[in-house]
């Protein structure tokens, strides 16, 4: 497998805006364009409250660790962790300054509830495979905490969720290295995205419209 260089890493945090919408990731990464509304900010502050305190912490037998900064060379990715639990465990790592042997368990805390999609689930796994690579160890599942249930969503990290991190990651490089903003695909989610005065998605279903009844016109 061919390994990126440091140089050639995107945001491990773009796998969930391309999950979501891959023009929506090119605007932000690509474009550098952004824009605040209600779901973005509430998120926002999510984060901050996961990252309010020790950055790291000892309970009982789990270490928390906060604001932890993972890469992976094989993805390609950087980023960080909104909170890292290691669990005392005979299949876990060696920490530093710890006795034992502890197994991470990335907790990755979202605005809203559960979504039906795997964009939240996809960035997880990401996450998980960034910590395999740089601790030589097996991850299996991980946590995302959504703040309106105010509980956690369990997520295992299957084959199936792997291939599909592997697969996007590839892709964002690609469009990256192009510098190539996809076309909009219009649908409900774009009324909730931060970007839609930005991304105008009715021009771009307007002019497909259009040149299709130019076309069947001049045809006639």
């Amino acid at each position: 497998m061919a390994e990126y260089g440091e140089d050639d890493f995107l945001l491990l945090s773009g796998i969930q805006h391309f999950s979501f919408c891959p023009r929506q990731w090119a605007l932000i990464h690509i474009e550098g364009l952004w824009s605040e509304n209600f779901f973005t900010a509430s998120g926002r502050v999510l984060h901050a409250k996961a990252h309010d305190g020790d950055a790291v912490e000892k309970r009982g037998d789990t270490v928390v660790a906060r604001s932890l900064k993972i890469f992976s060379n094989n993805l390609g990715i950087s980023g960080e962790c909104d909170v890292v639990e290691f669990h005392k465990s005979a299949d876990g790592v060696p920490l530093r300054n710890y006795e034992g042997l502890w197994l991470p368990y990335p907790v990755e805390y979202k605005r809203g509830k559960s979504k039906l999609d795997d964009c939240d689930r996809l960035q997880l796994c990401a996450q998980a495979v960034c910590l395999e690579e740089m601790l030589c160890c097996q991850i299996s599942k991980g946590a995302l905490f959504y703040g309106e249930p105010r509980r956690r969503e369990t997520v295992e990290f299957s084959l199936e969720l792997r291939d599909k991190v592997k697969d996007i990651t590839e892709s964002m490089h690609k469009l990256f290295s192009q510098k190539f903003t996809p076309k909009a695909k219009t649908d409900k989610r774009c009324a909730g995205c931060s970007l839609i005065d930005e991304c105008v998605p009715r021009l771009f279903k307007n002019v497909r419209a259009d040149v299709k009844k130019y076309l069947e016109d001049n045809i006639e």
